[in-house]
């Protein structure tokens, strides 16, 4: 699993005209289920996304995580974070799970984060959809899988 988190004051989600979900202090979650992941890389994405220290203490020094901070979470599925770049000009994305196992596991990641008691919303997994976001700080940090040890 890949996820690409903004530190956010607030961002919602839209279709067309239409609001589909919306948080004002927390996180911004993009998601990517990769082919070859499993619950337990779910599991361990969510538990290393509810104590990432990002957020600031009293201090400015970032030490608090969405967790101390009684934030929330938008998670937004978006596969091209799968985007193999490394041949000619035009994105590959086989490496992303299947739409079937990529919803199940996107589904999963929202299960496993509110087991942190994470206020979690969501957008609409392949829809074609509108981001709007008040980047804080700004901070965005990159999370893949493969770095993760627990």
């Amino acid at each position: 699993m890949r996820a690409l988190i903004q530190r956010v004051s607030k961002a919602s989600v839209s279709i067309g005209d239409n609001l589909v979900s919306e948080i004002n202090q927390g996180l911004l979650i993009l998601v990517c289920a990769m082919a070859d992941d499993n619950d337990l890389n779910v599991e361990r994405m969510a538990a290393k996304i509810s104590k990432i220290r990002i957020f600031s203490d009293e201090n400015g020094k970032m030490n608090r995580s969405i967790l101390d901070i009684g934030g929330e979470a938008l998670i937004v599925s978006q596969f091209t974070l799968a985007a193999d770049t490394t041949r000619g000009n035009r994105p590959g994305f086989s490496s992303a799970a299947p739409p079937d196992k990529g919803k199940e596991l996107y589904e999963y990641f929202i299960k496993e984060l509110n087991k942190y008691d994470i206020d979690c919303k969501k957008g609409v997994f392949g829809g074609d959809m509108k981001i709007s976001l008040v980047n804080d700080g700004p901070t965005t940090i990159w999370l893949d899988n493969a770095d993760l040890s627990n």
